[in-house]
């Protein structure tokens, strides 16, 4: 797993919010960094730099992914005719994990993780255990609830405001893909231009 799931929203500490929304998260009752002196130290202005190498975490942080597999999304991205940035942002919200996060079913994007790399999620009926497999609109996301119960029961109480791209039957644990996002919809708080001039720099 990219990031250590007992640290993970030691990110949202430092930064004042947490970038899952998730309402658990420590960071809304202490929205200062960790430490003993986190609560009354004021954050530093960050230099030009530092912004985008936040923006850039932000993304990385959301997806729970390495800055080595960040990387090479945005080297794939710049090839073609289409905008980097939507390319990018679009890659990686395709993901199948980010997806099983994203329509409600898990409730952390480490326990989507996990149910995919246990072969726990189904893609058009087919068992498919990459969490960076790219989905494609009219696909459908289904949980093998026969042999994954537990798994099953956990996403039929999972709640999530779901995008408007996708289509969620939590009934029959189904989601489609109706479309490609559009970048406003995205559910990620992160400056994805500003993601694009880090590695541009």
């Amino acid at each position: 797993m990219a990031i250590k799931v007992q640290a993970k929203h030691k990110f949202c500490r430092r930064i004042g919010e947490c970038i899952w929304d998730d309402p658990k998260c420590p960071c809304v009752k202490r929205p200062y960094p960790a430490g003993s002196a986190g609560k009354n130290n004021r954050r530093r202005k960050l230099s030009t730099y530092g912004e985008l190498m936040l923006e850039k975490q932000k993304l990385r942080f959301h997806y729970a992914i390495t800055e080595k597999q960040l990387k090479n999304a945005y080297l794939k991205a710049r090839a073609g005719m289409e905008p980097t940035h939507e390319k990018l942002f679009r890659s990686l919200e395709m993901r199948l994990d980010a997806t099983i996060f994203h329509c409600g079913f898990a409730p952390s994007i480490f326990a989507a993780k996990q149910w995919v790399n246990h072969g726990h999620i189904l893609v058009d009926g087919k068992r498919v255990d990459r969490n960076n497999y790219v989905l494609r609109p009219g696909q459908t996301i289904t949980i093998n609830a026969e042999k994954s119960p537990a798994v099953a029961e956990a996403a039929k109480n999972t709640q999530r405001t779901v995008p408007a791209y996708l289509e969620v039957d939590k009934d029959n644990l189904k989601c489609v893909v109706a479309r490609l996002p559009m970048l406003e919809e995205i559910p990620v708080k992160a400056n994805i231009i500003s993601v694009i001039e880090y590695y541009a720099r």
